[in-house]
Protein backbone atom coordinates (compact mmCIF):
# COMPACT_ATOMS: atom_id res chain seq x y z
CA UNK A 1 0.00 0.00 0.00
CA UNK A 2 2.84 2.43 0.79
CA UNK A 3 4.39 1.84 -2.61
CA UNK A 4 1.25 3.31 -4.21
CA UNK A 5 1.75 6.65 -2.42
CA UNK A 6 4.42 9.28 -2.17
CA UNK A 7 4.62 8.64 1.59
CA UNK A 8 8.04 8.25 3.14
CA UNK A 9 8.76 6.03 6.10
CA UNK A 10 10.86 7.69 8.79
CA UNK A 11 11.29 4.59 10.97
CA UNK A 12 10.42 1.02 10.11
CA UNK A 13 10.59 -1.71 12.70
CA UNK A 14 9.60 -5.36 12.79
CA UNK A 15 7.05 -6.10 15.49
CA UNK A 16 8.25 -9.70 15.67
CA UNK A 17 12.03 -9.33 15.84
CA UNK A 18 12.05 -6.05 17.82
CA UNK A 19 8.69 -5.50 19.54
CA UNK A 20 7.87 -2.21 21.25
CA UNK A 21 8.42 -2.01 24.98
CA UNK A 22 5.70 -0.56 27.20
CA UNK A 23 7.82 2.58 27.69
CA UNK A 24 8.24 3.06 23.92
CA UNK A 25 4.52 2.54 23.31
CA UNK A 26 3.67 5.02 26.08
CA UNK A 27 6.07 7.60 24.58
CA UNK A 28 4.45 7.10 21.16
CA UNK A 29 0.98 7.45 22.68
CA UNK A 30 2.05 10.62 24.51
CA UNK A 31 3.26 12.18 21.25
CA UNK A 32 -0.16 12.13 19.54
CA UNK A 33 -3.56 13.69 20.15
CA UNK A 34 -5.75 11.02 18.53
CA UNK A 35 -5.60 7.26 18.13
CA UNK A 36 -7.39 5.25 15.45
CA UNK A 37 -7.80 1.68 16.69
CA UNK A 38 -8.60 -0.97 14.09
CA UNK A 39 -9.82 -4.42 15.02
CA UNK A 40 -11.19 -6.66 12.31
CA UNK A 41 -13.68 -4.73 10.17
CA UNK A 42 -14.06 -1.86 12.63
CA UNK A 43 -12.08 1.31 13.32
CA UNK A 44 -12.62 3.65 16.26
CA UNK A 45 -11.08 7.10 16.71
CA UNK A 46 -10.55 8.33 20.24
CA UNK A 47 -8.46 10.93 22.08
CA UNK A 48 -4.99 9.71 23.00
CA UNK A 49 -5.55 10.75 26.62
CA UNK A 50 -8.40 8.21 26.79
CA UNK A 51 -6.30 5.40 25.31
CA UNK A 52 -4.42 2.89 27.46
CA UNK A 53 -1.59 0.57 26.51
CA UNK A 54 -4.06 -2.30 26.76
CA UNK A 55 -6.13 -0.70 23.99
CA UNK A 56 -3.07 -1.00 21.72
CA UNK A 57 -2.58 -4.72 22.39
CA UNK A 58 -3.78 -7.57 20.23
CA UNK A 59 -5.16 -10.95 21.29
CA UNK A 60 -1.70 -12.42 21.94
CA UNK A 61 -0.71 -9.60 24.31
CA UNK A 62 1.72 -7.86 21.95
CA UNK A 63 1.08 -4.47 20.43
CA UNK A 64 -1.02 -4.47 17.28
CA UNK A 65 0.71 -3.94 13.96
CA UNK A 66 1.05 -1.91 11.95
CA UNK A 67 1.36 1.31 13.90
CA UNK A 68 1.61 4.44 11.78
CA UNK A 69 2.10 7.89 13.20
CA UNK A 70 0.87 10.48 10.73
CA UNK A 71 1.03 13.98 12.14
CA UNK A 72 -0.63 13.98 15.57
CA UNK A 73 -2.64 10.82 14.84
CA UNK A 74 -1.61 7.22 15.58
CA UNK A 75 -3.11 4.42 13.49
CA UNK A 76 -3.03 1.04 15.24
CA UNK A 77 -3.90 -2.22 13.51
CA UNK A 78 -4.74 -2.98 9.89
CA UNK A 79 -7.97 -1.75 8.35
CA UNK A 80 -7.47 -1.21 4.63
CA UNK A 81 -10.12 1.48 4.12
CA UNK A 82 -8.90 3.53 7.09
CA UNK A 83 -5.26 3.32 6.02
CA UNK A 84 -6.10 4.19 2.40
CA UNK A 85 -7.87 7.31 3.65
CA UNK A 86 -4.96 8.26 5.90
CA UNK A 87 -2.46 7.79 3.07
CA UNK A 88 -4.81 9.30 0.46
CA UNK A 89 -4.41 6.29 -1.87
Amino acid sequence: MLTQTSATVAVERSSKSKPLSDAEAQALLSSVSEVVLSRGKKSVTQPAKDTSLEDLRGPTGGFRAPMLKIGRRLYVGFHEETLRGALAV
